[in-house]
């Protein structure tokens, strides 16, 4: 249920194309819906624009597909993040049109997708080496399929430099840049220092022991010395990615 079909259903009470009874069926399951397993939060959509999101990791396949079914009975949009193949087959048998994602570790559904052209503003989604693409692919498919336009830059790390340079003028033409890196991190602070629109840093666990599974990248996003740079949690793609659209729209 979405503020659009709440208004819309009040209204066929109100011009007598449906009943006081059958609305209420239509509404019974506000403002949670109860698998037994999970409590889905059928009214989240009408608080934040946007329904649950399926956080996959630690659930079986089972879980899974009745997760995304209910949801999906309820919403032409729905993600659900850190999937496997196996969750994806089996919620595809119960809902036949979502899609796989494979390098973003995402199953999605998005039966209202958003056509864009070139005077849209967009989110530009940069990450510093291609161990570091999952993430930065959770960010970029979770902004696409909340409505925003997406572009990527991929390994463009600092060891590096040319590399990011060649992409200035996507850089510096961006809304909102979300820079994923592991190691030291620095990548975010070196976008941050070009531009003048807001950088989402996202630091990954990838990287040698020292990099304590990604402690050391989010420490060094948050002393960044340039300004403008925020910071979400290690391997937290679908956070920035999240956040990057609210900024964008």
């Amino acid at each position: 249920m979405n503020a659009e079909r709440l208004n819309q259903l009040l209204q066929d009470v109100r011009d007598g194309r449906l009943s006081v009874h059958d609305a209420v069926q239509e509404m019974r399951a506000l403002p949670y819906e109860d698998l037994g397993f999970a409590k889905l939060d059928t009214h989240r959509a009408m608080r934040t624009g946007f329904p649950e999101v399926v956080f996959c990791q630690g659930k079986t396949c089972e879980q899974v597909r009745e997760i995304v079914h209910a949801l999906s009975a309820r919403n032409p949009k729905v993600l659900a993040t850190r999937a496997t193949a196996d969750m994806f087959e089996s919620v595809r048998e119960v809902v036949p049109d979502a899609e796989w994602r494979e390098a973003a570790r995402m199953i999605v559904v998005d039966r209202e997708p958003r056509q864009h052209d070139d005077d849209d503003g967009y989110v530009l989604v940069l990450c510093a080496g291609t161990a570091d693409i999952p993430v930065a692919e959770e960010a970029a498919v979770t902004a696409e399929t909340l409505g925003s336009r997406v572009e990527r830059a991929y390994d463009v790390g600092v060891a590096g430099l040319h590399r990011l340079l060649d992409q200035k003028g996507r850089v510096m033409g961006a809304n909102v840049l979300v820079v994923v890196a592991g190691m030291e991190g620095a990548l975010a602070s070196v976008v941050g220092g070009l531009v003048n629109r807001p950088v989402i840093a996202v630091p990954t666990s990838v990287g040698y022991g020292a990099s304590f599974e990604g402690l050391a990248a989010l420490l060094a996003m948050l002393n960044s010395c340039a300004a403008g740079v925020t910071v979400v949690n290690i391997d937290n793609g679908f956070g920035a990615g999240y956040f990057a659209h609210l900024v964008n729209k």
